[in-house]
């Protein structure tokens, strides 16, 4: 007996009809058709997370975000040789290893050097424009001795 209720009529059984994985492979598709009034319906399972916190500068703490990694990267990759596929294969990963990690609460420190990591793999003017503002350089001492840090790992 399945606990979904049809949409229409409120009905608590009905009968998969068809059943496939998302092009992610993250969630399965299922289209139902209600016992009682025979309409078809669609429900998505998957996989329930543990929602992260994340601790912020400030010690507050708020709900882990994909898009606000995805948001950083846009701008620090922005007018750079850099395509969207790759800032999400970026945003993927980070995310991947977060939920792996198995912790219930991450530092934002600890997120934006997972950041600036994969950035200077990829591009190193996104890692320094990313850098610029994740570090708060200050004035351009501070940026020259990061490009030099950067000249030195080479």
């Amino acid at each position: 007996m399945n606990t979904v209720r049809c949409p229409y009529c409120n009905f608590e059984e009905s009968k998969v009809v068809d059943s496939r994985a998302t092009d992610d492979k993250t969630t399965i598709r299922r289209r139902r058709e209600c016992l009682n009034c025979n309409r078809r319906y669609t429900t998505y399972e998957r996989v329930e997370t543990i929602p992260i916190l994340v601790i912020k500068k400030n010690s507050s703490r708020e709900y882990f975000n994909r898009n606000k990694i995805i948001n950083g990267l846009m701008k620090a990759c922005e007018k750079r040789p850099v395509s969207r596929d790759s800032i999400e294969k970026i945003a993927d990963e980070i995310e991947k290893k977060l939920y792996n990690d198995m912790k219930t609460e991450v530092s934002s420190t600890y997120i934006g050097e997972l950041i600036m990591n994969k950035l200077k793999e990829i591009d190193e003017v996104c890692y320094v424009r990313f850098a610029s503002v994740y570090r708060q350089f200050k004035d351009i001492n501070t940026f020259m001795e990061e490009i030099k840090n950067l000249m030195d790992r080479k």
